[in-house]
C-alpha cells in the first residue's frame, strides 16, 4: 500500500516538475517587457488623431514561429488596451510577421483580426509587390510586399521612389527608428516630395485593407428629386451584413465615389446635413467632394453617411458608377511602416511637420533589460531544483546517487529484510 503511494507521489511531483519546466520560463518571459508609456498620453492621442495606425510588431518572451495565434492575440491586447488602432476604427488590422510562416499559421494571425501581414514573407500569394500586383483575395494580403525601399538616408533615392509612384498601385515603405541606442537619419528629400505630392494617397497599412475590402461587398441607395431650386441627387453609401461579419471586417472610413450627370451646375453638396469640404488636391483620407476635368463628381463618404447634391438643373439625368480603386481616385498610395517601434516618441518626433505623411507604427513593448539578465537564472534554478527533488524522491526508494544518503541503499535495505525475519520467527515461538 505504502509502495502504491510512493509511487503516485512520484508521478505527481515528476508530472509537476514537468509543468514546471515547460510553463514557467514562459511565465517569466512574458512579464520581462516594458510598455511604452507614450500610447496612453496627449502625444499617443495626437499621432492617432493625425491619422497614423497602431499595428503589432511582435511581444518579447513569445516566438511568431512556435505559437504565432498567442503572439497576435497577446499584441492585439497589448494595442486595444492602450489606444485605438486608427480614428477610424478600434481593433487593430495590420501586423508584422516574419518570412517562412505556413498559410495555417497566417490564418491563426487571421483569426485574431489582423488583416494585413507584412512585409515580403515570401508566400504565393501577395499583395503590391509591384505596380500591378493588385491583391484579389484576403489572403493575397499576408504577403504585402515592400516598394520603394527603406526611408532610411542612403537607403533609396528619390528617383526611385517617383518612378514607383508613377507606375502606380500601393509602394510601401520601410522604417526603423532606432537600432539599439543608435539614431537612424532619415531622408529628408524623400520626406518633403511625399508631404508636399498632390497626386497620392498617404495613407496607413490598414486604410488601405479597409478600401480594398470595401469595394468586395458594398451597396448603396440613391434617388432623384425635383424641387423649386432645381435637382436634389441624393446618395447614401449603405452598412451591409457581408462588410461588417467574419473574423476580418475593415473600418468605416471615406470611401470614394464616382457619379455623372448631365449637369454640372452644383450649389451646393451636403454630407450628412453640413455643408461638404473641398477634397481637391488633398491627399489624406477625410469626407468631403470634387468634380474631375471631365465632369465627373467624386464624393467621398462613410457608410451609412448621407449625400446630397444639390443642382440648379430640374431635368437631370445621372449614373452612380461606382468605387474608385484609391481614395480621391489617386492613381497611387504610399504607405510608412515604422517597424520595431517600442518607443513612440523617439520614432516619430523627427516627422512632426511633415503633417501629410501617415505612418503605421508596428508595436512592441520594450523588453526589460533586467528581467533579461535574470530570467535565465531563474530558470535554470527552477530546472535545478526539480531535478534535485526528483532524484531526493528517487533516493527514498534507495534508488539513484542520494539513495544511501536518504539510509535506503541497498545494505541498508537487506538489514531492514533480515530484522524484519528476525522479529517473525521471534513471534512464531
Amino acid at each position: 500500500m505504502r509502495g502504491a503511494q510512493k509511487s503516485r507521489g512520484l508521478s505527481l511531483l515528476l508530472t509537476s516538475t514537468l509543468v514546471l519546466i515547460v510553463f514557467h520560463p514562459v511565465a517569466l518571459a512574458e512579464s520581462a517587457w516594458d510598455e511604452d508609456g507614450w500610447l496612453q498620453t496627449s502625444y499617443g492621442t495626437d499621432r492617432l488623431e493625425s491619422g497614423d495606425e497602431f499595428g503589432c510588431y511582435g511581444m518579447p518572451g513569445l516566438s511568431w514561429y512556435n505559437d504565432p495565434g498567442a503572439v497576435a492575440q497577446a499584441c492585439q491586447s497589448y494595442i486595444t488596451e492602450r489606444i485605438n488602432a486608427s480614428q477610424w476604427g478600434v481593433h487593430p488590422l495590420s501586423t508584422y510577421t516574419p518570412k517562412s510562416l505556413t498559410m495555417a499559421q497566417h490564418e491563426r494571425i487571421a483569426s485574431q483580426g489582423f488583416a494585413v501581414h507584412g512585409d515580403e514573407n515570401d508566400l504565393e500569394g501577395s499583395a503590391w509587390l509591384n505596380s500591378t500586383d493588385a491583391p484579389e483575395d484576403v489572403w493575397d494580403w499576408y504577403n504585402l510586399g515592400r516598394r520603394g525601399g527603406s526611408l532610411e538616408k542612403g537607403m533609396t533615392s528619390l528617383d526611385s521612389i517617383q518612378e514607383e509612384v508613377s507606375a502606380g498601385g500601393l509602394v510601401n515603405l520601410y522604417w526603423i527608428g532606432r537600432v539599439n541606442d543608435a539614431t537612424v537619419r532619415h531622408d529628408r528629400e524623400v520626406l518633403t516630395y511625399l508631404n508636399d505630392a498632390e497626386d497620392i494617397w498617404l495613407t496607413t497599412w490598414g486604410e488601405a485593407w479597409s478600401y480594398w475590402s470595401a469595394r468586395r461587398c458594398y451597396e448603396f441607395d440613391h434617388a432623384a428629386e425635383v424641387t423649386e431650386e432645381g435637382t436634389v441627387l441624393r446618395f447614401e453609401s449603405l452598412i451591409t451584413e457581408a462588410c461588417t461579419s467574419g473574423e476580418l471586417v475593415g473600418w468605416n472610413l471615406p470611401l470614394t465615389w464616382r457619379l455623372t450627370a448631365s449637369s454640372t451646375d452644383v450649389s451646393k453638396v451636403l454630407i450628412s446635413g453640413d455643408d461638404a469640404l473641398s477634397i481637391e488636391g488633398e491627399t489624406n483620407t477625410m469626407e468631403g467632394w470634387r468634380q474631375q476635368e471631365d465632369g465627373v463628381f467624386l464624393v467621398s463618404v462613410k457608410n451609412g453617411e448621407s449625400v446630397e447634391l444639390h443642382f440648379n438643373d430640374t431635368e437631370l439625368e445621372y449614373d452612380v458608377l461606382g468605387l474608385t480603386e484609391f481614395w480621391n481616385n489617386h492613381s497611387a498610395a504610399v504607405t510608412i511602416a515604422g517597424h520595431e517601434t517600442s518607443d513612440l516618441f523617439k520614432w516619430s518626433k523627427r516627422f512632426l511637420e511633415d503633417e501629410n505623411v501617415r505612418f503605421t507604427w508596428l508595436l512592441t513593448p520594450r523588453t526589460t533589460v533586467e528581467g533579461a539578465a535574470w530570467m535565465p537564472y531563474a530558470v535554470l534554478g527552477v530546472v535545478f531544483a526539480s531535478t534535485v527533488g526528483m532524484m531526493a524522491v528517487l533516493g527514498r526508494e534507495g534508488i539513484g546517487p542520494l539513495g544511501p544518503y536518504f539510509g535506503a541503499g541497498p545494505n541498508t535495505t537487506k538489514q531492514a529484510d533480515s530484522q524484519q525475519k528476525k522479529r517473525s520467527l521471534d513471534a512464531e515461538e
